[in-house]
């Protein structure tokens, strides 16, 4: 996938109700940082900033609608617990948390590095199974250590979050499990659009399903 390609699919039109209700989280998502600024602190406007990446990069890469509108929804959901508290309030909320958001996000971190030709694309050529589980699992193990960094961070400089070495391997771990799930689905499901060759033979090109 070359980078107007990209471009391409971030400036297509949506053509399903799946691809508006996608492009609608996507809108959710902006609106909460407006709500953040004007009702909460600049600190949460922070954070729900920090998930704006993870909310266009689908648009990019053409994945389906449904990881479309997964990834953001569990994006959204671990931005906005940490805003109203929740993971305070509710014992263990962080694990599902770890869990569903490293394994989104690990699979949006191989289809980008796939559409910068870094790894093969699913389902293209030169792509191994083995390949997508092992390289997925490693970019969701490399997220979550950047994700106990942020947390330290905020617990050092910006507020008194409860950080602990054992709340931190914990976490690393059902993160790790996460992207090790995500791997299994980037090696044995279809997450982009179709593959097709274009008029000279040469490698597949992305065609989005919006």
């Amino acid at each position: 996938m070359s980078h107007p390609v990209m471009i391409e699919n971030f400036l297509r039109p949506a053509r399903t109700p799946s691809a508006w209700v996608a492009d609608a989280v996507r809108l959710c998502g902006v609106v909460s940082i407006l709500v953040a600024v004007v009702w909460f602190q600049p600190t949460d406007a922070g954070i729900l900033a920090f998930a704006l990446p993870a909310l266009v990069a689908p648009r990019f890469i053409g994945v389906r609608p449904a990881l479309d509108i997964a990834s953001g929804v569990t994006v959204l959901v671990a931005a906005w617990s940490n805003v109203v508290d929740l993971y305070r309030v509710v014992p263990a909320w962080d694990i599902p948390m770890h869990f569903a958001c490293t394994a989104v996000l690990a699979m949006l971190a191989y289809l980008v590095a796939a559409g910068v030709d870094i790894v093969p694309l699913p389902g293209g050529a030169g792509f191994r199974a083995r390949v997508g589980v092992v390289v997925t699992t490693a970019f969701g193990l490399a997220l979550s250590a950047v994700w106990e960094m942020v947390e330290w961070v905020g617990k050092a400089f910006v507020d008194s979050i409860h950080v602990t070495y054992d709340d931190t391997i914990g976490d690393m771990v059902v993160g790790g499990v996460g992207s090790l799930v995500a791997g299994i689905l980037i090696a044995r499901v279809r997450l982009t659009a179709e593959h097709r060759p274009d008029a000279r033979g040469a490698a597949p090109v992305v065609t989005p399903s919006r």
